[in-house]
């Protein structure tokens, strides 16, 4: 599935909800449904900078697709991580360069976290193309 078709499905899941608490609620239980984190991966290097909570990205490029992994130590944070591997998870460098997260406004996720909660969302996002971006030159190189 394209990017955009995984954004279409994580929007037509929140719009379920019309209360935030349940949005919450999705966002948790999304998180908790991950995969734990193998402690070798909760490296200083996964660390993402610009969080409040403690967040860890792995990323791995096989056959020219980048697969993500993360944790996170807040449960919300875990949440919005875990949709994020979903959308961006298994798709080419490119692909995610390219990218209009567009997923992120119409779910309502800007508007209703807290402004620390928002910037770690964007170092996230941050974070996920600059991986991209170096296994773009490593491919190309």
């Amino acid at each position: 599935m394209s990017i955009n078709e995984l954004q279409d499905q994580v929007i037509e899941e929140f719009s379920d909800f019309d209360d935030w608490m349940d949005r919450y609620q999705l966002l948790i239980d999304l998180g908790n449904e991950q995969e734990p984190l193998e402690e070798k991966y909760k490296t200083e290097q996964n660390l993402i900078e610009g969080c409040q909570s403690r967040v860890w990205l792995q990323a791995d490029l096989v056959d020219g697709k980048i697969y993500l992994k993360a944790e996170s130590d807040a449960l919300i944070v875990k949440g919005i991580v875990a949709l994020l591997i979903r959308v961006l998870s298994g798709h080419t460098p490119d692909e995610i360069l390219n990218a209009d997260l567009y997923f992120i406004d119409k779910i309502g996720l800007k508007e209703h976290l807290s402004p620390t909660r928002s910037n770690g969302l964007l170092a996230m996002v941050k974070q996920i193309r600059l991986y991209a971006l170096a296994f773009k030159a490593k491919m190309n190189g």
